[in-house]
């Protein structure tokens, strides 16, 4: 554990606190075939168009972090981030679901998993809440768990663009900094916070990596 001036660091106890849950999603079946190149692509085709879905709220949620940041410093690379949500990893969405045969409906309005509409609702709670605390924990889980199963997968090329890119996606410099800056915000917002806020950071927390369990959970189920 990463200790911050001989304590360990929030971000640190709320991971810990959210076993086994995080480190079932990081190390899932689905991490290890898509690696692999043998991941069977209805299953990549179900987890796409549901990941899809988030879109909207996670770029809500942005914006809403954005509004309650304390400064600009905060702002700029949130903001910057918002930018890369709406541009490049929207056209690999796009690109994919072309190559994947996903029907312009199915990409707007499909049927929800349970674990989406969880995690919309999450979300969308989190924005509402007007608190930056709250804000960053989901922020936080959802790029964190990315970066942690596909920082070990950096160069890795499974073949198809659909599986490479995604890897792409959430690793290298770039993203490893992101997640930093979010973890940092978070570490800070935890310290920052009352009784009540520290709680709800990290309720917020656990529910967001048992979330992503799920969902990958999900995408092998038709």
């Amino acid at each position: 554990m990463t200790m911050t001036s001989g304590k360990p660091r929030p971000s640190d106890v709320l991971r810990e606190a959210s076993e086994p849950d995080w480190t079932a999603a990081v190390t899932h079946r689905f991490v290890h075939e898509l690696a692999a190149g043998t991941l069977d692509r209805a299953v990549m085709r179900r987890y796409l168009v549901q990941d899809y879905q988030f879109l909207d709220a996670f770029v809500a949620l942005l914006g809403a972090a954005i509004h309650a940041a304390p400064s600009l410093p905060q702002r700029i690379p949130l903001g910057r981030f918002l930018g890369m949500v709406v541009s490049e990893e929207n056209t690999y969405f796009q690109r994919s679901f072309d190559a994947l045969d996903v029907p312009e409906a199915e990409r707007v309005a499909p049927a929800l998993a349970t674990p989406t509409a969880g995690f919309q609702a999450l979300m969308r709670e989190a924005a509402a809440s007007g608190r930056y605390g709250a804000a960053l924990a989901v922020l936080t889980v959802a790029e964190w768990v990315y970066l942690s199963w596909a920082a070990p997968l950096a160069g890795r090329d499974p073949g198809w663009f659909v599986f490479r890119e995604w890897i792409d996606l959430h690793s290298g410099p770039s993203f490893e900094a992101w997640v930093g800056f979010l973890r940092a915000e978070l570490d800070a917002a935890h310290e920052a916070a009352d009784a009540a806020g520290r709680a709800e950071i990290a309720a917020l927390f656990r529910r967001a990596v048992a979330l992503e369990r799920a969902f990958f959970d999900a995408a092998y189920q038709p």
